[in-house]
């Protein structure tokens, strides 16, 4: 079998670089550059605080950040100078003159169970910190900004020292606590009601503590939840409900005032970041649906990355939002104040360390959903011109200084950004020595926005707090009010029904839910006869507090807006079927066959249900499945129940059906785990008529042969067989009676056969060679005819030019030709990558690399790649019990171990045969021994920085 490798400018492009922010000071200015009418201030910097990660905002009007100074300490062994032996801190930031600059900084906490927290929240006088495995509440009772109390809220999430962790906490508009989590599991964790989550994934690495995650982990509610996770609890720890899963490492949640969730989640892949609407009970695609397969082990012919990373064209999974491309997204945040002006007000904001800016956009309703297109660039340091290169001293991308890690609205309605300053970002690795950091503030230009004083003990502070732009300060006035009863129910209509923020009046539905009986009357009356967006704020607050009666439902599931009838879907999912049966078919008719978004609604009202269901629509709609309307195909095709199969198959094989719909209905087949369903594929090869059918379904066979339909025929393989010679050439060289000169020219003649060449890789990669026959092979295995095997040389054979150590300083003093790079990378490097459609699929797309790295970045990793790999590349050498060793990435787990290898090929492997598996060092060959001049380095970056 061949090995795989990600060849020249692979994995290595995602390192981290050391780089002294001394050195870059002299050039990068503190211009943030930011939208039109606003203006941006420095408010502080460090030392006032170090290495911010994530911000809140109290009553006051403070800013309190956390630091992570102490991020993946175990990568420099204890020597980084810039370390807090007793742990990680919180700090508290003010501007007491208010002259627009923060002049007040204080710890307020340091503790050595504070290791690189990555979220804060700060709600009345608790202090909530994400710092796994915990979530971990500090209270301060005297408000003398000292924690008089510490306690472990919540326990037992993976991701310790890992930022694929716990993040923020925010309060929600119905008073109770969000918060996510990246797929650094597993997670295991026990709410007060002792109610037990459990996640996971095939996600492992990152750092030395995150090796136990695995995949198909089912939770108390019967449930398996994926990867990351959307997470909901109340402030008393109890009720802990999965919102939504199968993120990647969503930075941070936010929540609007009419409950919407919103995040963004970010892959070091390149073209694969994203910035989304996140749907209740929604799958958002990252893994298969139980965490055992990555993306690239599904990525189905003709897929794009976006599509396939996020499993775009599964049943089951969300609209995956806008594509941001190559980054690093971080903090996000909804400005719901108007005083930025309106043009602002609703805006989502989401930073991307990666990209160097902070997006702002405006979301817009489309039928059950948003589009979140045509975002505007809030906050950057990188200029619209590709041309505006700006270049150091030391070849660094001088625009690339701004590296915003969170955004939050303080209470005078101004923004805040802070920025952690670090070369680059991804690869999982730390070299920033000095824990460098700034905080900007946004403001309308000219004008001095003033900190609001608020009297939380009288009703007037309260509405006050309320209608606040902090969102944890309005939990404040929430809170307070709903304690007050019935007796306020007249002030908050007032609210409702004069106010001219949309988003106040949002805040004052949700709260009368809680004023006793007649506030809940009247938030009834609101989803009868209210506009569109208080209805669905109005039937989420009615769940959120009661039972619903089925007759509101039934309103509900005619309701003209797509939006409020998606909301009935989600709300009726866990009621029995002959309760919920008319709702559903009430729902379909509904449905326009294209809404995506509405689809998968639907999809969660019928869990659990498909069967029952997929009768009675068969009883419906008819038994001829070529003559469904559109949205009754589209519907069982989300289901994919058992007995669909004979529907599916009929459909494919109709001359009636069109080509995209016979493929869908191949999705639907594939995506039923039995075994009539695999009989059923075989069958559609066999009789269809149509090669483009043939093809696609032969993919299926072959696919779903080492995962769901494992066992139920013969695995196709595709390999060629090895000619006879290679294999004679294989058994002189391990026979232990062949003479010295028939192993010399049996290796001789194998380093120089495409097919001896892979066969002679395997061999060493099982330590069956000598070293004296290794240097005899590596005279000639370098200049084989087959580029993989010339990349995996390196790590096994010593090239002959490997002995020079090429130096990026004097790289960096070369200029660099991108036409001539341009022919090196396709000589050298498409083999492995894709640069604007053209390479091969294998390693990751480089189109949009400059996003991320810059030129230093790009010659350190190429030319000393070393200890961080991004997850999905990690090679792996596996040992069969017939002593067969297989090199590659593993792409999925279970029964089969599929192992992607170097012509792209995913091979499946019996778990029950492998007797060995060992991680192995980075697959990137050192650029001497693929021939490259420091020129030809010099010209490749130059290639990648240009590209259009």
């Amino acid at each position: 079998m061949k090995k795989e490798v990600i060849g020249f400018l692979i994995i290595g492009l995602y390192l981290l670089i050391s780089c002294n922010i001394n050195d870059q000071s002299i050039e990068i200015k503190n211009d943030l550059m930011v939208a039109g009418d606003l203006e941006a201030i420095l408010w502080a910097e460090t030392p006032q605080f170090y290495n911010p990660t994530a911000m809140d905002v109290d009553y006051k009007g403070r800013l309190w950040v956390t630091e992570a100074v102490n991020y993946r300490s175990f990568k420099h062994d204890g020597k980084n100078p810039f370390h807090h032996p007793n742990g990680d801190r919180v700090v508290i930031l003010e501007d007491t003159d208010g002259d627009g600059h923060a002049d007040s900084s204080k710890v307020f906490v340091q503790d050595k169970d504070l290791q690189a927290p990555v979220g804060i929240a700060v709600i009345g006088n608790k202090v909530i910190v994400s710092s796994a495995p915990s979530l971990i509440v500090y209270t301060d009772n005297n408000g003398d900004d000292i924690p008089d109390d510490k306690e472990i809220f919540l326990t037992g999430f993976g991701g310790y020292d890992h930022d694929h962790s716990l993040h923020s906490v925010i309060a929600g508009p119905d008073g109770n606590w969000y918060f996510n989590t990246g797929n650094a599991g597993p997670h295991i964790v026990e709410d007060n009601d002792g109610w037990t989550l459990r996640s996971g994934s095939i996600y492992n690495g990152g750092t030395p503590y995150n090796t136990d995650n695995k995949p198909g982990l089912v939770s108390d509610d019967g449930r398996i939840w994926t990867g990351g996770l959307a997470l909901r609890i109340s402030p008393g720890g109890k009720g802990l409900k999965v919102m939504a899963h199968n993120f990647r490492n969503a930075y941070e949640l936010t929540l609007d005032s009419y409950g919407n969730m919103w995040q963004n989640d970010n892959d070091d892949e390149v073209s694969a970041c994203r910035a989304t609407w996140v749907m209740e009970n929604g799958n958002a695609g990252y893994f298969n649906a139980d965490g055992s397969r990555s993306w690239r082990a599904d990525q189905r012919p003709g897929q794009s990355i976006f599509t396939a990373h996020w499993h775009q064209e599964d049943p089951g999974v969300m609209p995956a939002g806008d594509n941001t491309g190559s980054g690093a997204p971080t903090g996000v945040a909804i400005y719901e104040s108007d005083i930025l002006g309106k043009e602002y007000q609703g805006m989502f904001l989401s930073a991307d360390a990666g990209r160097n800016v902070v997006f702002g956009y405006k979301p817009t309703v489309i039928g059950a959903g948003f589009d979140l297109s045509n975002p505007i660039k809030l906050a950057t340091s990188v200029r619209e011109s590709t041309e505006d290169y700006r270049w150091n001293n030391m070849n660094i991308d001088s625009t690339k200084w701004f590296r915003p890690s969170d955004v939050v609205i303080g209470t005078d309605g101004a923004i805040y950004i802070c920025d952690w300053y670090d070369p680059i970002v991804g690869g999982h690795a730390m070299h920033d020595t000095t824990g460098y950091g700034r905080i900007y503030r946004i403001t309308p230009k000219g004008q001095r926005l003033g900190v609001p004083k608020l009297d939380l003990n009288t009703k007037e502070g309260q509405i006050q707090a309320l209608l606040n732009p902090a969102i944890n300060v309005r939990n404040l006035g929430f809170t307070a009010l709903s304690n007050r009863g019935e007796n306020i129910v007249n002030d908050i209509l007032e609210i409702v029904n004069n106010s001219s923020n949309p988003y106040h009046q949002a805040r004052a539905v949700w709260l009368l839910s809680t004023l006793g009986p007649s506030g809940m009357k009247e938030v009834e009356k609101i989803f009868e006869y209210g506009g569109e967006d208080l209805r669905i704020v109005a039937l989420r607050a009615l769940k959120t507090c009661i039972e619903v009666p089925l007759d509101l439902y039934e309103k509900g599931s005619k309701d003209p807006s797509p939006a409020v009838r998606r909301e009935v879907a989600i709300a009726i999912r866990d009621l029995p079927y002959r309760e919920s049966k008319q709702l559903l078919f009430t729902l379909l008719e509904g449905y326009d066959g294209k809404d995506r978004w509405y689809l998968e609604a639907l999809g969660t009202a019928a869990c659990g249900k498909e069967s029952q269901l997929y009768i009675d629509i068969l009883r419906s709609y008819g038994e001829d499945p070529v003559k469904w309307p559109e949205n009754v195909f589209n519907f069982v095709w989300r289901l994919h129940p058992e007995k669909s199969v004979e529907s599916f198959k009929a459909i494919v094989l109709s001359d009636e059906s069109l080509l995209e719909q016979r493929k869908k209905a191949m999705v639907g087949l594939a995506f039923i785990s039995t075994k009539e369903s695999a009989m059923a594929m075989q069958e559609i090869v066999r009789l269809s008529n149509n090669e483009v059918v043939q093809e696609y379904g032969e993919w299926w066979l072959r696919y779903r042969a080492s995962n769901d339909w494992a066992g139920y025929y013969k695995i196709m393989n595709k390999k060629e067989e090895i000619p006879g010679e290679v294999r004679e050439w294989r058994n002189l060289l391990l026979a232990e009676d062949s003479s010295k000169d028939a192993k010399s020219k049996a290796i001789v003649a194998m380093a120089q056969d495409p097919y001896g060449g892979e066969m002679l890789l395997q061999i060493a990669a099982g330590n069956r060679i000598s070293k004296e026959l290794k240097d005899i092979a590596a005279n000639y295995i370098f200049s084989n005819p087959n580029q993989s095997v010339r990349v995996l040389a390196g790590e096994y054979f010593d090239a002959p030019l490997a002995e020079k150590k090429i130096s990026i300083s004097e790289v960096l003093d070369l200029t660099g030709d991108s036409d001539k790079g341009g022919e090196v990378y396709r000589e050298k490097c498409s083999s492995c990558h894709k640069v604007n459609e053209m390479g091969a699929d294998i390693g990751p797309d480089l189109t949009n690399i400059r996003n991320k790295l810059d030129r230093k970045a790009m010659l350190d990793a190429i030319i000393n790649p070393g200890a961080d790999i991004v997850f999905g590349y990690e090679p792996w050498l596996i040992t069969t019990e017939d002593s067969t060793t297989v090199f590659g990435f593993v792409q999925s787990e279970g029964d089969f171990i599929s192992v992607r290898d170097a012509s792209g090929e995913v091979i499946p492997i019996p778990s029950s045969k492998i007797v060995k598996r060992e991680r192995t060092g980075s697959l990137m060959p050192d650029p001497a021994s693929l021939n490259l001049s420091n020129q030809d380095l010099s010209d490749i970056v130059a290639y990648l920085i240009n590209l259009k």
